[in-house]
């Protein structure tokens, strides 16, 4: 399952675009930790490098 799937599944993903648009990382990690992303502040770092790839 992605990252946007699992952030569907909980209902969490306008909380995640809101975290991203307001670079705030850890709103993003304790989201991402939610879902059971592994290496969530590495997930995060990533999408904050280059949000423009990420759709942001």
């Amino acid at each position: 399952m992605t990252v946007n799937e699992r952030l569907v599944a909980r209902g969490l993903l306008e909380n995640w675009n809101d975290a991203v648009r307001a670079r705030d990382r850890a709103a993003m990690i304790l989201l991402l930790r939610r879902v059971a992303v592994p290496n969530a502040s590495n997930v995060a770092d990533a999408v904050l490098a280059d949000p423009a790839f990420y759709g942001f």
